[in-house]
């Protein structure tokens, strides 16, 4: 039976070229416009289902015509995360070198999974890891890591790795602890390991957001006069609420007395280190058994790239290989890491590949100069507002995040009243698309929390930003 096939799914090498300089173009256009652009949009599900909703077409469209239709269309119905007044949740501001490697990425379907597929990729995962587990402290002939899609996967990670080491096969009895200001994504991890509600302790947090030391040892100690087992403890290098940094060295020391696997949360504050502040505060992160570290928050990576780093390569290898008939012929020799060995995804991005280009073409020098300018803008940003009789600051300036209020001297509202205007603020700032600042709450007021780790963002920003919230906050008060 002879069999013919048209279609190669293909374009001519011309159209190609053509279709990719447009492609390029519309990219290097918002680089170099996107600081004038709004940075906040809206759309409702029916207003995108109007554009977006139909069936799937059965014959071929003009492909010039499909690409400007989603650089008009979809391309403009997303919040500009990197831009300079994007200052909630954590920002992404990227950099082109990064965009460019993840085109090449996806242009030559690069396999990272195995090392027979890619060896290149292999080895350039090897080396970059390398460089990160030198960063903070990590031994590099015995330690390892992988790159994942972001710090939740590398979080997930990590907890199957502690619970295989720490517990085997029974964890019925095992009881892991965290702090409440860890980020959501390790309660998530834990629900999807199996864990029970009642094998989780959520220690309490001091008046700076710190892990409480001593309400920690209570609950070990409680924990095994009840025949538990303390396995694991989540400290956080730069919460999502405050960029406070836990107690390191001090639960290290816990950790190491009571046989805990210490494992830090560092995908929002670990690359601080960078920087003379950040460093201080990063004190015993190189204590861990094993760290998430997410390159596309504070190390200017575009989505998706975390990462987990472990004190022992052989812990994840011990974790997650599994032998199918299918790999028989690409194990390779001991040397050789095939990485699907290592953590839960056996196809795997080229992960690696943005992370060395940008490292390669700008040096880790321009990095640690982004990072330490993101922690002095916040501090600016402090001072500027304590010079002010209309805002209070709740939580101080921590690894470029900070929180506060309108609450001017003299006023005659209630908390609640308090509450209710400055959630009106974050609301009315949002509605008119000019910055990205939403609400958050610590000691149970609600706050504005700037996040300033873009390096384009400068004072005057924050000042504009800040101005804006006064109208607001005077027309509601006026009213």
């Amino acid at each position: 039976m002879k069999i013919q096939n048209k279609a190669t799914l293909e374009l001519s090498h011309d159209e190609m070229k053509s279709y990719g300089y447009e492609v390029v173009d519309a990219i290097v256009d918002h680089f170099s416009t996107q600081n004038q652009k709004l940075p906040v949009v809206s759309g409702t599900r029916g207003e995108m289902e109007k554009l977006f909703l139909e069936e799937a077409p059965e014959n071929a469209s003009d492909p010039k015509k499909v690409l400007n239709f989603v650089l008009d269309e979809v391309m403009t119905k997303s919040n500009i995360v990197s831009h300079p007044k994007s200052y909630s949740f954590v920002p992404g501001p990227s950099n082109y070198i990064s965009a460019m490697a993840d085109s090449l990425t996806a242009g030559f379907n690069i396999f990272s999974g195995g090392w027979q597929a890619s060896p290149a990729a292999a080895e350039m995962e090897i080396v970059t890891m390398n460089w990160l587990l030198k960063m903070f402290g990590f031994p590099q002939k015995k330690g390892g890591g992988i790159f994942t899609s972001g710090g939740s996967m590398a979080n997930l990670t990590a907890l199957v790795t502690a619970r295989t080491v720490k517990c085997g096969d029974d964890f019925s009895k095992a009881i892991i602890y965290l702090s409440d200001q860890a980020h959501s994504s390790n309660i998530k991890a834990i629900r999807v390991l199996g864990f029970s509600k009642e094998q989780i302790r959520i220690i309490p947090t001091d008046g700076e957001f710190k892990f409480s030391l001593n309400k920690l040892k209570n609950a070990i100690a409680k924990d095994r006069l009840e025949g538990l087992q303390p396995f694991c403890l989540i400290a956080t290098a730069g919460t999502t609420n405050t960029g406070t940094v836990d107690p390191l060295s001090d639960i290290a020391k816990i950790c190491k007395k009571e046989d805990i696997w210490f494992h830090i949360d560092g995908a929002y504050g670990g690359f601080a280190i960078l920087s003379e502040d950040g460093k201080q505060l990063m004190k015993g992160i190189e204590k861990a058994d094993s760290l998430t570290i997410d390159p596309h928050k504070w190390f200017f990576q575009p989505y998706e790239i975390g990462c987990l780093l472990v004190k022992k390569h052989k812990w994840l290898k011990g974790t997650f290989t599994e032998k199918p008939e299918y790999l028989r012929d690409i194990e390779g020799n001991e040397s050789e890491i095939n990485f699907y060995d290592h953590g839960i995804e056996l196809t795997r991005r080229f992960r690696a590949l943005k992370f060395y280009m940008s490292v390669k073409t700008f040096g880790l020098g321009e990095f640690r100069k982004a990072i330490t300018y993101n922690v002095k803008l916040a501090e600016a940003t402090e001072s500027f507002l304590r010079k002010s009789s209309n805002w209070e600051v709740i939580s101080p300036a921590t690894l470029a995040v900070i929180n506060f209020r309108y609450n001017p001297i003299g006023n005659k509202l209630s908390e609640k009243q308090l509450d209710a205007l400055n959630q009106r603020i974050s609301q009315n700032v949002v509605d008119s698309k000019k910055a990205l600042l939403v609400t958050t709450v610590l000691n149970r007021q609600i706050v504005l929390r700037m996040c300033l780790i873009n390096p384009r963002t400068t004072l005057d920003d924050v000042k504009e930003t800040i101005a804006l919230c006064e109208s607001f906050a005077n027309e509601k008060v006026l009213a």
